[in-house]
């Protein structure tokens, strides 16, 4: 079941005004079904690719240049942090091409890639950060531009009651969309295996 985010718009938004969006953010945050979502409902529907897939991922290392003849934009290329020297070579071809929307990315938020992508796209990538399902996420309460606080919660219009039991629960439980699923792992299990 897909849980919409309040960042859908944006990039949306981002998609018209740059030629490449990154979305970054840790691990199990919902990049990927976020932006698999959004390009479901594009026209023409976006190309998808995988760089934790080991072809893409060596083709795109050791040929970028013949790894973005095969696949074409609209492309989302996911965790782009294992090729970076596709970076060089999209720089080229938006430049060339002078069309917005044509990539978008998602990646860790390692230091070594923003370095990398700052300076080989500057000015031709926005850059978003997703974090964990917001309680009005979770929820499907409608975005409403404020930042969130217990108090609030009473008056929204679709107003659930939250108690101090079930906040702290949520605290210490995460906002990463696995936790929500009926069949959600222990907490300390997926803690343990993720690498952060």
């Amino acid at each position: 079941m897909y849980l919409h985010r309040y960042l859908e718009p944006y990039i949306r938004r981002l998609t018209k005004s740059f030629p490449v969006v990154l979305l970054t953010g840790p691990r199990q945050v919902g990049k990927t079904t976020l932006l698999e979502y959004l390009g479901q409902k594009e026209s023409p529907r976006r190309n998808y690719v995988s760089l934790d897939e080991f072809g893409p991922r060596t083709l795109a290392n050791q040929d970028p240049e013949l790894f973005l003849e095969r696949y074409k934009p609209p492309l989302t290329i996911d965790e782009i942090q294992y090729a970076p020297e596709l970076l060089g070579r999209l720089k080229t071809l938006v430049d060339r091409s002078n069309k917005n929307g044509q990539y978008w990315l998602t990646g860790s938020q390692h230091f070594q890639l923003m370095q990398g992508v700052s300076e080989s796209l500057a000015g031709r990538v926005a850059i978003v950060k997703l974090l964990g399902l917001s309680y009005g996420e979770e929820y499907g309460v409608s975005d409403t531009g404020k930042a969130f606080r217990p108090d609030r919660i009473m008056s929204l219009p679709e107003r659930r009651p939250i108690g101090i039991d079930p906040l702290f629960k949520r605290i210490v439980r995460g906002t990463f969309p696995k936790f929500i699923h009926k069949d959600a792992p222990p907490v300390q299990a997926f803690y343990r295996l993720q690498q952060f």
